[in-house]
């Protein structure tokens, strides 16, 4: 996680683009590219957008995913650990059923 980190800030740096990717500018940013990966799919199955728009779809997942690294960076947050953290909340909140834990 550290390497991409650093490649993605690396990127954005050498453009000069960190003054304008503020927490809610990233914001927006996340959502407007989450907003292109469900356009990907409009209209269509799931298989039929995977199978006509593939590397699309993967862009697009990759810009949701730049976005957020760098929003994690401003805020200093460490990403790795937050998804941890979310997965044990998660299982407490959503425990396996009974008959998958005997």
């Amino acid at each position: 996680m550290q390497e991409i980190t650093e490649e993605i800030l690396k990127f954005r740096d050498d453009r000069g683009w960190k003054g304008n990717h503020d927490i809610k500018n990233l914001a927006i940013s996340i959502s407007l590219e989450a907003n292109e990966l469900l356009e990907c799919f409009q209209w269509t199955t799931a298989d039929e957008s995977i199978a006509n728009d593939k590397q699309a779809i993967i862009e697009e997942m990759a810009d949701v995913l730049i976005y957020l690294i760098q929003m994690a960076d401003c805020m200093n947050v460490d990403l790795e650990k937050a998804v941890k953290d979310k997965l044990i909340k998660n299982a407490i909140k959503y425990p396996l059923p009974e008959k998958l834990t005997k």
